[in-house]
């Protein structure tokens, strides 16, 4: 039995009270090294790409990005359960070995070690917990606050068949289209991060926290997401935060025992404390109020968003029927058969034209990270199939031409490997794949000419559909 307070150096004394140490069997201390261990592993990056990526970052939210969303993965299986099942979890494993093994030889080499403060060392670690999940849900949660995470789908999407998206698409598109429920999942997930940066409210957020998470995790296994491991880190750390909580709950409801709650805390000396409480402090302020500006300045000011933002041709956004279909002036009949002749053509607010035509093409399975330039930006071809072609263009308006790149080429080159920060910089400007003349006789009507393939050419005339969708607010 140790004493009330014992002296550490450059601590000072420690309140004991009821002590972990006090209670504690070798397998309860057994237990908190593993804990320790298996913490450090998730908490503390061990990859050297991240420490590359941190110090190219171009800006201080790009910074504080890194820390708030680190994700460790201590192996990458490729396989379908590796990306979207349980074999996604075999990193957790991995971690459990690890610290078990660890643990172990700390036990075997204990006797000849100074004797630690194991109420201390489950103190901090539950405070690296703490800070861990606050640091990366309230980075989560402002994606959706400004709700950038999920966009409000486009006509080329609100057009798309049922049964021609992927099943995380169709997820999304059904948050995309709930705006404000979205931000109020937004605030919920940062609600739920500030509340564990304070011991008093630790309960409430971990609760909070493990509530969300759990749904968010639970419907990437359900709609093949590919966050669930991510989103279930959270929940396995939130759960360890609540374990000391409920047990004192059983006693209480359960076995009708009284129950006095006693929380280990550390006794500082002023100055020490002092430093602690600043740091605290400025965490806090960096990864709330400081984050949630630079985020907004991110996306609405700077444009890093997942939609492309530069304007399209003016008042021509909409749904078109293709009224005319020549390949080399020779009309094609309509025939849903056809792989060749378009079926529809869908305009955007933004620089993207999209026609329909049966013909398969590759369909991308990411979730259309935001990018600097509307040609990287794939989130709206992201997930469908349907034979539907994208198409980024500029517009010549004096000499009425459109110059258009292929995005589902782009998407593919983009997506296969990951460029890392440091060959980002690197990509080659895109080669344009069509040059086309447009008319527009009237406001419902687009009349496109020019080469298609390597060897013909097309005339298309395009009638805007005026049939309402389902949701209204697409015209907006």
């Amino acid at each position: 039995m140790l004493s009330d307070s014992i002296s550490l150096p450059g601590y000072g004394k420690y309140n004991q009270a009821e002590t972990v140490q006090e209670q504690s069997t070798s397998l309860k201390k057994f237990g908190i090294r593993w804990l320790f261990l298996f913490t450090l592993i998730f908490v503390v990056p061990y990859e050297w790409e991240w420490y590359q990526r941190l110090m190219e970052s171009r800006s201080f939210f790009w910074y504080l990005s890194s820390i708030a969303g680190y994700r460790p993965n201590l192996i990458d299986i490729q396989s379908e359960s590796g990306r979207w099942g349980l074999a996604g979890y075999a990193s957790w494993g991995i971690a459990a070995l690890l610290s078990f093994s660890g643990a172990l030889i700390w036990t075997l080499i204990a006797r000849w070690l100074p004797k630690p403060n194991y109420s201390a060392i489950y103190y901090w670690t539950r405070v690296l917990i703490r800070y861990r999940i606050a640091l990366g849900i309230i980075a989560f949660g402002f994606l959706k606050v400004y709700p950038m995470q999920m966009p409000f789908p486009g006509i080329s999407n609100l057009s798309t068949d049922f049964g021609d998206y992927n099943t995380y698409k169709i997820y999304w598109q059904h948050i995309g289209i709930s705006t404000w429920y979205q931000i109020l999942l937004g605030w919920v997930e940062v609600l739920a991060g500030v509340l564990l940066f304070f011991r008093s409210t630790v309960f409430l957020g971990a609760l909070l926290n493990a509530g969300v998470l759990f749904n968010i995790a639970h419907a990437n296994f359900a709609y093949d997401g590919g966050v669930h491991v991510y989103s279930s880190f959270f929940v396995l750390f939130a759960l360890i935060l609540l374990i000391p909580y409920l047990i004192e709950l059983w006693k209480l409801y359960v076995l009708k025992q009284d129950v006095t709650p006693v929380e280990y805390v550390p006794e500082y000396k002023p100055l020490f404390r002092k430093f602690l409480l600043s740091a605290k402090i400025g965490i806090v302020l960096l990864f709330t109020i400081v984050y949630g500006a630079l985020r907004y300045q991110v996306h609405y000011k700077e444009g890093y968003l997942k939609e492309p933002i530069t304007p399209g041709l003016p008042n021509a956004k909409g749904l078109y029927n293709v009224t005319e279909f020549r390949l080399n002036d020779q009309v094609l009949p309509y025939d849903p058969q056809d792989s060749v002749r378009w079926q529809q053509v869908m305009l955007e607010n933004w620089s993207t034209l999209v026609y329909k035509v049966n013909k398969p093409f590759s369909i991308s399975l990411v979730n259309g990270t935001p990018n600097e330039k509307d040609i990287d930006r794939t989130y709206e071809l992201a997930g469908i199939g349907g034979g539907k072609r994208f198409l980024y263009y500029t517009i010549d308006s004096v000499h009425q031409t459109l110059t258009l790149y292929d995005k589902n080429k782009v998407s593919d080159r983009r997506n296969r490997g990951r460029a890392s920060a440091s060959t980002a910089k690197k990509k080659k400007q895109e080669t344009p794949l069509y040059i086309w003349k447009y008319e527009r006789p009237n406001a419902d009507r687009l009349i496109l000419s020019g080469p298609f393939g390597k060897k013909d050419s097309i005339y298309v005339v395009l009638d805007r559909s005026r049939d309402a969708f389902a949701l209204q607010s697409y015209t907006q």
